[in-house]
This record gives structure tokens, C-alpha cells and sequence, in this order.
């Protein structure tokens, strides 16, 4: 009788053992389990910052873009000595810049991009309103913000930046172009092939 007990105890002993480390395992596993998907859900929260950071910048991309159409529409009015479509292209761009969305840039960037924006969108009030001589004097300081706000905004353009030496009393001005043939807008007809590409853009 007492090895019945014995061998019961010993049963209940091991029984008690075997529970209490399968409890321990169980809670280990639930603690290991809980970082994991803790990880995943970060690592998927990491996946739409990223898809969001993709959005916005395709949204600025988009926006810079539509400005720099309409830039070059200006710059080619101004190689064709076309004035009234070069004032149309002004007129475009006071629209283009009034509208720009600057929030999806950091706070330091909208300062500069707020500051770029008005000084260019002044001058292209005056391109929509002012004579061709005018209209180059304005297009040649738009240019240099236009070129800065790229800097900050980027594009998906293939852009080619120029440079004439002789515009403003051999002072030189930039330009933007879409293509290597270098078409002069300061000058126009008087001497289109002067000026050289600086840099490619993309």
C-alpha cells in the first residue's frame, strides 16, 4: 500500500512539474510572439511612411514640373521675340506659383521655397505686363529662382542649364532648356546660338 502512495506521489510530483513547465513555456512563447508582431506591425507602418514620403514627393515632382512647362513656354516665346506669348507664359506661371503646395517639404525648406515663390512670382508679373526688353530683364532673375527652387524640389526632367556671357553688359545670365541646342532667349534673333550648357539636370 505505502509503494501505491509512493508511486502516486511520484506521478502527482512529475505531473505538477511537467504543467508548471508547460505553463512557463506557453509564456515564453507569448512574450516572444508579442515583439514579433510588434515588428511587423512597425515594419508595415515603416512601408506606408515610405509609400506616403513616395506620394508626396510625386505630388511636389508633379507640381515643379507643371511651373517648369510653363517656364519653358516663356523661354521659347522669348528665343521667338514673341512678346504677347511670352506675357500668356508670365501669366501661367503667377498661377502655377500662387498654387504651389509647400507642405509636404520640412519647415526650413517651405522658408525657402516661400521666399524663392514670391520673388519669382514678382517677376513674372511683370513678364505678363512689361515690353520684351523688360520681359528679359525679369525672365533672367526667374530663371535663378527657378533654378533654385529645383534644387530644393527636384524634378524628373532632363534639364540643361545655360549660360550666356554677354547678356547684362557681359555680366552673363542662366537659362533652363529641355534640350542641348543652345536657343538664346536674351537675345533671340540678334544672336540665338550665344551662350554654353553649364550642367545637366538628371
Amino acid at each position: 500500500m505505502k509503494k501505491v502512495r509512493m508511486t502516486i506521489k511520484i506521478y502527482l510530483m512529475v505531473l505538477v512539474t511537467l504543467t508548471a513547465m508547460s505553463c512557463k513555456d506557453a509564456s515564453q512563447e507569448k512574450e516572444v510572439s508579442e515583439p514579433m508582431s510588434s515588428e511587423m506591425y512597425q515594419e508595415d507602418s515603416d512601408n506606408q511612411g515610405g509609400s506616403g514620403k513616395m506620394m508626396a514627393e510625386n505630388a511636389g515632382n508633379n507640381a515643379t514640373n507643371t511651373i517648369i512647362d510653363n517656364y519653358l513656354q516663356l523661354k521659347n516665346a522669348l528665343v521667338a521675340d514673341d512678346q504677347e506669348a511670352a506675357a500668356q507664359a508670365g501669366g501661367k506661371l503667377v498661377d502655377e506659383f500662387e498654387n504651389f503646395d509647400k507642405s509636404n517639404y520640412s519647415s526650413e525648406e517651405q522658408q525657402e521655397l516661400t521666399d524663392i515663390i514670391e520673388d519669382a512670382k514678382e517677376h513674372a508679373e511683370h513678364i505678363a505686363e512689361s515690353a520684351i526688353d523688360h520681359q528679359r530683364e525679369h525672365f533672367d532673375i526667374l530663371s535663378k529662382d527657378v533654378i533654385d527652387m529645383i534644387a530644393i524640389t527636384g524634378t524628373n526632367k532632363k534639364l540643361y542649364q545655360d549660360f550666356c556671357p554677354m547678356y547684362n553688359n557681359n555680366k552673363g545670365a542662366q537659362w533652363l532648356s529641355a534640350t542641348k541646342e543652345i536657343k538664346n532667349p536674351y537675345f533671340g534673333s540678334k544672336m540665338m546660338d550665344c551662350g554654353n550648357i553649364q550642367k545637366e539636370i538628371n
